[in-house]
């Protein structure tokens, strides 16, 4: 019999996935141009072409040994370096190649910090609502997740919650910027805050308090907004990052950590991403995405593809009668559910064939999140069926 802790993750496995399969199951039955599946994250737009070009002249012109070999955990220096440049270039950072480390993405760089900075017992707070498996990376290294509310007015964290939930036992914050599932991006005001929120605490406790950044979505932004760089407001911060949306390359599985330089006894730190890297199982990096991004760090996927299908979602959704923060980046939209049960509209949804996520996934009940990384001509073909489901609504 497998474990009894993984039988509960298996109850509790993702309703993301779940609802993405029931979605290909719906098509199936009643054709896939009549399934309005807004489930699923998965970027729609294409590799930039030099991406594409940089992994054939990888393949054609490294030594092939070089190429598929094993490395320092850490990556190759060469990577390091070019993405630490980068940064610099465009934070006004101070990073070098010792303070990055690659990893299997942002997925693989949160359980690396996670297995390097908690013991037993330790807490993470998250702020709500969030990524669902947080809570399972953090599980993984015996740590407890404990969440702060949000202000549902602009989903900018409750701060006032946030000083209350930090105990002798927070040993990190995670910040998602952009926000999935709302689009909401964290303002500078709103960091600068945080930031000093945790360094009064860290005087307090006498221990550090780490901030855990994770960006996966941080060049999907629009409108001119900007999304704050944290190691510049807090030396104990931990930058993880996936190309997986900024190139669309989800399935490569290839990121990184940038750890501050100022942050507290950082080359020993460093020393702990490097082994928690091994043992944890990933090795290194993929060898062949990390030559390629060496080229290919300021090339974008396609952001006006998803700010085109934001404002026709945002706009005919808002039009009906329905209410959400209208979101700044990343490509999701988190819906105020009509009736306080979100599982109750996510089923009267699928009567119209749309396919919805609860916001009890991201531990905010009473919303919803639609992913509006689909294409521009399902959503005009979605609007007849949210006008129904409206409708319904108006009529009860």
């Amino acid at each position: 019999m497998i474990a009894k802790k993984m039988q509960q993750e298996i109850a509790n496995s993702s309703a993301i996935r779940a609802m993405f399969l029931e979605g290909k199951e719906l098509a199936e039955k009643v054709g896939s141009e009549h399934v309005y599946d807004f489930s699923l994250g998965n970027p729609m737009t294409p590799v930039p072409e030099k991406y594409n070009q940089a992994i054939i002249e990888a393949v054609q012109q490294e030594n092939a040994l070089e190429l598929h070999g094993y490395m320092d955990n850490a990556g190759y220096p060469k990577t390091r370096r070019a993405v630490a440049e980068n940064l610099n270039q465009r934070f006004d950072t101070k990073f070098d190649e010792s303070n990055i480390v690659m990893t299997v993405g942002a997925a693989g760089a949160l359980n690396v910090v996670f297995k390097t900075i908690l013991d037993p017992g330790d807490e993470v707070l998250a702020l709500a609502p969030y990524f669902g498996e947080y809570r399972g990376y953090v599980s993984n290294h015996q740590g407890t997740l404990r969440e702060v509310r949000p202000d549902t007015s602009t989903f900018q964290p409750d701060l006032t919650d946030l000083e209350a939930k930090i105990t002798e036992k927070t040993k990190a914050l995670i910040i998602n910027n952009p926000v999935n599932p709302t689009g909401v991006i964290y303002s500078r005001e709103t960091i600068q805050k945080i930031a000093d929120i945790l360094e009064q605490k860290q005087e307090e406790y006498h221990h550090e308090i780490y901030l855990v950044s994770d960006e996966p979505y941080r060049e999907l932004v629009y409108d001119g907004m900007e999304v704050p760089f944290l190691t510049n407001y807090y030396d104990n911060t931990f930058v993880t990052y996936s190309f997986s949306k900024s190139l669309s390359i989800p399935g490569e599985r290839i990121g990184y950590i940038a750890v501050c330089p100022q942050m507290a006894d950082c080359a020993r730190t460093v020393s702990g991403l490097s082994v928690a890297n091994r043992i944890l199982g990933f090795v290194n990096a993929p060898s062949l995405m990390q030559k390629a991004l060496v080229s290919s760090l300021n090339e974008r996927t396609d952001v006006a593809y998803y700010d085109r299908n934001r404002k026709l979602i945002y706009e005919k959704l808002t039009e009906l009668g329905f209410t959400c923060v209208k979101p700044q980046g990343a490509f999701y939209l988190f819906l105020k559910s009509p009736e306080p049960e979100e599982r109750k509209f996510v089923e009267k949804a699928k009567k119209y064939h749309i396919l919805l996520v609860g916001g009890s996934s991201f531990s905010c009940p009473g919303y919803v999140r639609l992913a509006y990384c689909v294409s521009y001509e399902m959503i005009l073909r979605s609007l007849p069926a949210f006008e129904k489901l409206a409708e319904e609504y108006r009529e009860e």
